[in-house]
């Protein structure tokens, strides 16, 4: 039989790591990571032309950085996104209306090296960047992986009707927040090491978007759901070592 303060810790715990895998899986699948606010464009620049040849050309990092410096971008784990003047009859001013143009990053893309500076595939390899982008990447996955397999061990729990399994369930909730906390350690690194070495031009201004506070917000919520589950895991073993004594006595 289990203990009113350990069933409330139990549901609690749970409650908490539901919203931080919503939270969590909401972040990584938007793009709204870092965000760029750039001043109106300078006469002779074809916005049009611009955004056509970021959205249509290779894969290539100089080339759709300096577009989302131009263009009010965003960048995301997988997306990165631009605003283009949006297609209006010729009665029609061209910029009456901008709209959002997104690209997804493929997975071969992921894992592509990053070099220095930034685009010039003929310098030298930046290892700490490389590692960074990819690690940004498989972080949020493993995190997500951890807390799946969590709740697949606490349903096991629950049909052997037994209070051990717990603790596992808190230590994988214990690494699945170390591992939403590196995601945005490394995401957050490797921006400010991309703006050292290629500075956005001036007027333009960067700033954290809310899907890297969703993924901030989730892992807070991650350890508190393991320090509920090891508390309860721990206290009831104490408590029914004694019990469990006393009645072979």
């Amino acid at each position: 039989m289990v203990d009113n303060r350990y069933a409330t810790a139990l549901v609690i715990g749970s409650v908490l790591s539901l919203l931080a895998t919503v939270y969590l899986s909401v972040a990584v699948g938007t793009q709204h990571w870092f965000q760029y606010s750039s001043p109106p464009p300078k006469e002779g620049i074809n916005l049009s032309e611009l955004a056509s040849k970021f959205l249509n050309n290779e894969f290539e990092e100089k080339t759709y950085n300096e577009t989302m410096f131009l263009l009010n971008g965003t960048l995301g784990l997988w997306w990165w996104c631009v605003q283009v003047p949006s297609p209006s009859p010729w009665y029609k001013p061209l910029d009456a209306k901008m709209e959002t143009r997104c690209e997804s990053f493929t997975l071969s893309q992921q894992f592509i090296p990053k070099f220095k500076p930034p685009g010039n595939d003929k310098s030298d390899e930046d290892l700490l960047r490389t590692y960074l982008w990819r690690s940004q990447f498989l972080l949020p996955l493993v995190s997500l992986a951890l807390v799946f397999l969590s709740g697949l061990v606490g349903v096991c729990a629950c049909l052997c009707r037994s209070f051990t399994p717990t603790l596992g369930v808190g230590v994988l909730h214990f690494l699945a927040g170390l591992c939403s906390l590196g995601t945005v350690c490394c995401f957050r690194a490797g921006v400010d090491l991309l703006h050292f070495s290629y500075s956005p031009p001036e007027g333009v201004e960067g700033s954290m978007g809310w899907s890297l506070y969703l993924a901030l917000i989730s892992f807070p919520l991650q350890m508190m759901a393991a320090a509920l589950f090891l508390w309860a895991a721990k206290s009831h073993r104490k408590n029914y070592t004694p019990m469990h004594a006393y009645r072979v006595a």
